[in-house]
This record gives C-alpha cells, sequence and structure tokens, in this order.
C-alpha cells in the first residue's frame, strides 16, 4: 500500500469512536516498530518526524523509508511533520511526499495564526495532503519548542469554531490541558473543554501529549472527540531504557544490532499498548473505505 492522507483515517476515526495513534518516530528500527506493530494489530497508524528529526536525518530519507514500510503491510500508513513552524520545511515535506503536516502558528496572535494556518491549508489541499494546526498553547518541550507551564493556554470554543471556518484546515489541535513530554503529576485534563469543542466543529480534534496519560482518561478524551493521538517521550524512553539494559548487562556489545533490536522489539510492544488503548485493533479496512 502507498502513504495515504491521514484525512480519511482521522474523518473514520472520529465516526467511529476511535482514535489514530501517531507516533514520532527518529530512526529506521523506530519506524519499522510502529508500522509492524499496526500491522500485527490492523490498524491505522500515523508516523510523525518533528522538525529536529528532518534536520536530522533528511526529509527524502525519511519518505523512502516510510514508504517502504507502507508497501510492506496492509494497513493504511500517514507520514507527518509535527509542530512545523518552518513554511519553507513544509513546502519541501510537501514536495518529497509527506501525506499531512502540522503547521504550529499558535505562538503567533490569532490572526497570524489564521494566515498561516489558511496558506498551509491552500498549498497542501491541492495535492490531497491534511493539514493539522494548534489553538491555544499546548505546554512543556517538543522538539525545540518550549512552552512553560505559565503560558499554556487553553483553547476557547468559540474561537475554534472561527478558526475553522476561517482557515478551511481539516483537523484542529486544541489545547485541553495536556502537555507534552511526561507528567509530573496527574494530567490536567478539561474534559468538558474536549466535549463542547466536538460538539461546535465537525473536523477531527487531536490530543497531543499523550505520553503518559492514564487509559481510562485516553478513553474518555476519545469519547467525546479526540481522533488521533500523539505519543513522542514514551517512545523514546522505551528505546532508550532498552539499549542502556543491553550495555548495562553487556558492556563489551559493539555492534549495533545486537542493542538496537532489543530496543526495537520493546517499542514495538509499547507501540502496541497505545493502539489498543486508542481503540484501533482491527479498524485498517474501516479508515481505507471512509
Amino acid at each position: 500500500m502507498s502513504l495515504v492522507s491521514s484525512t480519511p483515517l482521522l474523518r473514520a476515526a472520529r465516526a467511529g469512536g476511535y482514535a489514530v495513534t501517531a507516533f514520532n518516530v527518529h530512526t529506521l528500527e523506530m519506524l519499522q516498530a510502529v508500522v509492524e506493530a499496526a500491522t500485527e494489530l490492523d490498524a491505522p497508524v500515523i508516523l510523525q518526524s518533528t522538525m529536529g528529526t528532518v534536520q536530522h536525518l533528511g526529509e527524502d530519507f525519511i519518505v523512502a523509508a516510510a514508504r517502504v514500510a507502507a508497501a510492506r503491510t496492509h494497513v493504511p500508513v500517514a507520514l507527518h511533520l509535527d509542530h512545523c513552524t518552518d513554511f519553507g520545511m513544509i513546502a519541501r515535506c510537501l514536495r518529497a511526499g509527506y501525506t499531512s503536516i502540522m503547521i504550529d502558528a499558535s505562538m503567533k496572535p490569532y490572526a497570524d495564526n489564521v494566515r498561516d494556518t489558511r496558506r498551509v491549508v491552500e498549498l497542501a489541499s491541492e495535492i490531497g495532503v491534511n493539514v493539522e494546526a494548534e489553538l491555544g498553547k499546548v505546554g512543556g518541550v517538543e522538539d525545540d519548542i518550549s512552552v512553560a507551564d505559565h503560558e499554556a493556554t487553553l483553547a476557547d470554543p468559540d474561537e475554534c469554531v472561527r478558526f475553522v471556518a476561517e482557515t478551511g484546515v481539516p483537523t484542529l489541535a486544541p489545547a485541553i490541558g495536556t502537555a507534552h513530554g511526561i507528567y509530573k503529576g496527574d494530567p490536567n485534563i478539561d474534559f468538558d473543554r474536549i466535549g463542547r469543542i466536538a460538539s461546535k466543529v465537525d473536523v477531527p480534534l487531536v490530543l497531543h501529549g499523550g505520553s503518559g496519560i492514564p487509559e481510562e482518561q485516553v478513553k474518555r478524551a476519545i469519547s467525546l472527540g479526540m481522533a488521533k493521538m500523539n505519543v513522542a517521550t514514551e517512545l523514546r524512553i522505551v528505546f532508550t531504557d532498552a539499549i542502556k539494559k543491553v550495555f548495562a548487562e553487556k558492556p563489551g556489545v559493539d555492534d549495533p544490532r545486537h542493542y538496537l533490536k532489543p530496543a526495537k522489539d520493546a517499542l514495538r510492544e509499547a507501540a502496541k499498548e497505545k493502539i489498543r488503548m486508542c481503540g484501533a485493533v482491527g479498524r485498517a479496512s474501516e479508515a481505507v473505505l471512509r
């Protein structure tokens, strides 16, 4: 199967009451593990790369690896550029073959966020690529983007209606109390706000900061309208801890295959857990037919 736009995947998820899990990957092994997990569970999946990962690996290498992975599975796979603030990088990733783009102008004034988002929507819609945008400010650290707790602001439901109408954006990531990274305590998710936003806009909603949210809270957010959940930090920790374990037990290991395989295996299991949590098991054909 070829890489697909995340638009039909997320519309099917919202209509079906589940969420597509989107995983930030930084190496070939991470990418392979995520697609293998989705394949085992017959679930749609979204591969994500940050600006830093694109700068590190190159968009052409990432697209090539994602295309091979998608061709080897029967489940729909989308490739998403996460939290991008650079229009030049967005254009390069679109040319390279990304099938989903997040323009993050949430740090700017509302009017500027609308302007920048509409510009990307106009460009991406011509080639059938999904666009995601953020309203409000999600706290925590995502790659090089850092938002202090006191700077985080929640999305206003009525403003969400205006934003979607003024930009035409097909996917919205409203700030509802989650944070990027691992939570120091319990997440302070505003579930009432999710419900009010979902009742006012008909586009799929995205739950950012999915690492470490308790399962019951994830399921509640999905039941209220979240159709995509992003997971990044937890994957990195699982992957890195597995490598550390190999070196702790066998300090003399110098063959990358001997420490990357356990890391890949651990990440695959972690990805499967998140896919199950989002209720996407067995939804692959449903998402394709949407």
